[in-house]
């Protein structure tokens, strides 16, 4: 199956599952239970909105983006002059006495 056929199938459960779950709503009423099995069902069918917006975005054709290489920080001390007139987090302005 197609990536459009497998998101039509899932559309098609989630509403069955929506019907069935307005018609146990009506046989038990609106208690604390059904609202939350409502809520997650509300909630499926926008993770699936924006599924299916992501699909057709993405082409079929466009591979998808390479990972970066890992970058090596050296374990070696930065040049202090780099921190100059900066604040330390926590203590404040270096040569003053912390609040």
């Amino acid at each position: 199956m197609s990536l459009q056929d497998d998101l039509t199938a899932a559309q098609r459960s989630l509403d069955e599952l929506s019907r069935s779950v307005g018609r146990l709503e009506q046989q038990v009423g609106a208690g604390l239970e059904i609202r939350r099995v409502r809520a997650d069902t509300d909630h499926l069918r926008e993770s699936l909105a924006l599924l299916r917006e992501t699909a057709s975005q993405a082409r079929p054709d466009q591979t998808p983006p390479r990972r970066s290489e890992m970058v090596t920080i050296p374990d070696t001390p930065y040049n202090t002059a780099l921190w100059a007139g900066c604040d330390d987090e926590g203590l404040g302005v270096r040569d003053r006495h912390a609040p």
